[in-house]
């Protein structure tokens, strides 16, 4: 090994829930090139993101803070990620490293980077209709890495790779990858129930090819992006093992937040606080300090990864993380006293709501109506009913007195330790409206994403409003 300290290349994959990976279990072999990263390191089997969506996400991500820590929750977030965190890019430069920043220019949570890149992440190309999202961060990746490369100083690459976030256009082959049928079938209306939902109809319309009926075609773009995208970054890693960076250099795979595709009315966005939400992946592969082929069961938390990157880079600092070091994990020597299994969830991207979930359950209280018009309380047995399909609060009321309690509880601590009030009480205006919804009716009738323009400039700083039919430009 060189002298130069290791480098970090580090994939955000937006959107990219694990079980429609196959080093997951998933029946579709969306996932290969990443499989084969995975067996010549460490797969985290039950990593998850308790705070959705793309801000608080990443700002934990980023920070080693849970949304206390980071007094971020919201996708809106008003004001700049606070001072009183630090954030990874911050702490590599302080210990000689050059740090970019490539997809995620704008958003707070991405503070701290000395230089920042760009790519188009969301629009497809006007020839095919498709969106060669990861191939074009290729293009602007591979010379940023061979500039860094040549530096006498270790770097820290981060990539914001958006294939599997709407809209799903893969280029061909991968749009037929896993789907033969006729996606404009005229006796299948499952995605008359999408287009007619008001908030997202017409942007989902917007992109999805016209005249498509069934839902297990759009799906199916989702699982062929991400195959897309699995491919495109076998050319990265090759070309950071043919740069000779690959023995000295820690690789991380994870994503922010998954993504709900036609489960619980939620179409294909990421919100609403349930697993195919919550549960994404994270891959660490580092040559002889990390062991290959390991998967661990123990279950982590987004808020543990930049601990855990500091820890294997042997560079110290005196944060007070909230996530925890995952070394111990990696190598077998985890103590059962570590180890938990419940936590607190929260999500403001479309609604406001918190919860708490364990092994066997998920309750889930909502903070204003939301525009699904869904209970209050939702209460979901994790065990009998691990799709989250049949609300039981009404028969479990016990349940839901006892996670209520078990949130509190936490909330308490969480705030007395941080000094500050949960942000998922003081963050009002989630949605940039300056109003608190008083109904779902409201909700329904106020929210609106009409255009892959306005979707795109909600990841920004920039309030987006409600009457704007001319396409908003950002920086994301």
């Amino acid at each position: 090994m060189s002298a130069k300290k290791p480098n970090v290349i580090f994939f955000g994959i937006d959107s990219l829930r694990r079980d429609h990976m196959s080093s997951y279990g998933y029946d579709r072999l969306t996932t290969p090139y990443l499989d084969k990263l995975a067996s010549q390191g460490v797969l985290f089997e039950k990593h998850f993101s308790p705070s959705i969506p793309t801000t608080p996400a990443y700002a934990s991500m980023l920070t080693g803070m849970d949304v206390f820590g980071t007094d971020v929750v919201a996708l809106r977030h008003e004001g700049p990620l606070g001072g009183h965190v630090h954030t990874l890019a911050e702490v590599l430069e302080s210990s000689g490293y050059n740090t970019t920043c490539i997809g995620f220019t704008g958003n707070p949570s991405s503070r701290g980077f000395q230089n920042y890149l760009n790519y188009e992440s969301w629009l497809p190309d006007s020839e095919s209709g498709r969106a060669p999202k990861a191939e074009l961060l290729n293009d602007v990746a591979i010379p940023e890495l061979e500039r860094l490369a040549a530096e006498d100083k270790p770097f820290f690459l981060f990539m914001r790779h958006m294939d599997p976030h709407s809209p799903y256009l893969p280029p061909a082959p991968f749009e037929r990858m896993f789907y033969g049928k006729d996606e404009r079938d005229s006796s299948n209306q499952s995605m008359e129930s999408v287009y007619n939902f008001k908030p997202f109809g017409d942007y989902i319309g917007s992109w999805i090819p016209e005249g498509t009926t069934d839902h297990e075609y759009v799906t199916a773009q989702y699982d062929g992006a991400i195959a897309y995208m699995d491919i495109t970054i076998q050319t990265l890693l090759t070309k950071i093992a043919d740069m000779g960076l690959e023995e000295d250099t820690l690789i991380v795979i994870t994503s922010d937040h998954g993504e709900t595709l036609y489960e619980h009315d939620c179409y294909f966005d990421h919100h609403g606080l349930y697993d195919c939400t919550l549960v994404v992946p994270l891959i660490l592969k580092f040559p002889g300090r990390v062991p290959s082929g390991r998967r661990v069961s123990d279950v982590s938390l987004i808020s543990d990864i930049m601990p855990t990157v500091l820890d294997l880079l042997q560079i110290e600092t005196d944060i007070a993380f909230d996530g925890r070091k995952l070394t111990s994990a990696i190598t077998g020597t985890a103590e059962a006293s570590t180890q938990f299994s419940e936590f607190y969830i929260t999500e403001c991207t479309w609604m406001r709501k918190h919860g708490w979930r364990t092994p066997e359950w998920k309750l889930i209280c909502a903070l204003e109506p939301d525009f699904h018009f869904k209970p209050e309380i939702e209460l979901y047995n994790l065990t009998k009913d691990p799709l989250e399909n049949v609300n039981i609060a009404e028969q479990e009321p016990e349940v839901v007195a006892f996670l209520t309690q078990r949130m509190h509880d936490y909330i308490a601590r969480r705030e007395e330790q941080t000094g500050r009030t949960n942000p998922i009480y003081t963050n009002t205006n989630w949605h940039g409206q300056n109003k608190i919804f008083t109904s779902s009716q409201e909700a329904y009738d106020s929210l609106y994403i009409g255009s892959i323009n306005v979707a795109r400039s909600l990841q920004s700083k920039e309030k987006v409003q409600e009457e704007q039919k001319e396409p908003v430009e950002s920086n994301d």
